[in-house]
């Protein structure tokens, strides 16, 4: 399999790889403490962004996607998407042929990597490009895609509206998200009544403007804590009076307080956190 650095603007390394005769191929790892970003592009194949370390960014028509630390991204084929993170990043990337991708989800979607998945991720991107599929190495490859058909979807999607009044409400927020106007305060900003910026949320990306913000939170602080800051610093940045308030928000959003959130996930494979991921929180 083709085993390779992330490049900036490299999409074609995707086409590329997608052009060897198998139904998953590897096109590979970085390490990388630049920022780098794909541009918008798609491909018929299915593509698995894995995340082992760092934070991918991900940007499709339906919304914005966040791929922390062992958490994979699935993007279906002939889906238009970017990718950009920064930082330190180690990730692999695979291919996944259309005819062997039919088990796997029909719309892009988060999904939690268990351990027995990370093992076989690993291994699979260790096997040549013409690996046999008859073989082992075939059947370990038609394992990964049956752990990868039942493995548990993350609620990391922020989706984004289309209405051009909601949209600057969106770019707003991802702009300067401690901003804390309520909801009738924005309504006057973007020019609507309240019951109608609050009905076309709903009918657009269906969620109040409450939750729709506090999943915005929930993405971000993710980004910045796998990067090294604090809960302290990611709290009060986004607005909070404390970190205490923003550890209760991330608990009812995700059934975990933050560090034991971002842990958990990196525990189960690593035993032990990642290097300058802050795991301390004030209150639990």
């Amino acid at each position: 399999m083709v085993h390779h650095r992330l490049d900036q603007h490299d999409p074609s390394r995707v086409r590329d790889a997608a052009a060897i005769p198998r139904p998953v191929v590897a096109v590979g790892a970085s390490s990388t403490s630049e920022r780098w970003e794909h541009t918008p592009h798609h491909h018929q194949h299915g593509q698995l962004i894995y995340t082992l370390r760092g934070v991918v960014h991900c940007v499709i028509e339906a919304g914005i996607w966040i791929v922390p630390p062992q958490c994979a991204l699935w993007i279906p084929g002939g889906v238009s998407h970017a990718a950009r993170g920064a930082g330190e990043a180690d990730v692999y990337c695979l291919l996944i042929d259309p005819d062997a991708a039919s088990a796997l989800p029909q719309q892009c979607c988060t999904l939690s990597v268990s351990p027995l998945l990370h093992a076989l991720i690993g291994k699979a991107v260790s096997f040549p490009q013409l690996y046999d599929e008859d073989g082992a190495q075939g059947r370990l490859v038609a394992t990964l895609l049956d752990e990868l058909a039942e493995a548990p979807i993350e609620a990391l999607h922020l989706p984004m509206p289309k209405d051009p009044r909601l949209t600057r409400l969106a770019d707003s927020l991802l702009a300067n998200p401690g901003d804390k106007s309520t909801l009738s305060e924005w309504a006057v900003r973007i020019g609507m009544s309240e019951r109608s910026m609050t009905r076309l949320l709903l009918e657009q990306i269906g969620l109040s403007f409450g939750r729709w913000r506090r999943q915005l939170h929930v993405i971000l602080s993710l980004q910045r804590m796998a990067n090294g800051e604090s809960v302290q610093t990611v709290a009060l940045d986004l607005g909070y009076e404390n970190a205490s308030g923003f550890i209760t928000m991330f608990r009812k959003a995700m059934g975990q307080p933050p560090a034991r959130y971002l842990a958990d996930r990196m525990g189960a494979i690593h035993h032990e956190a990642q290097p300058g991921i802050a795991m301390r929180e004030n209150t639990d």
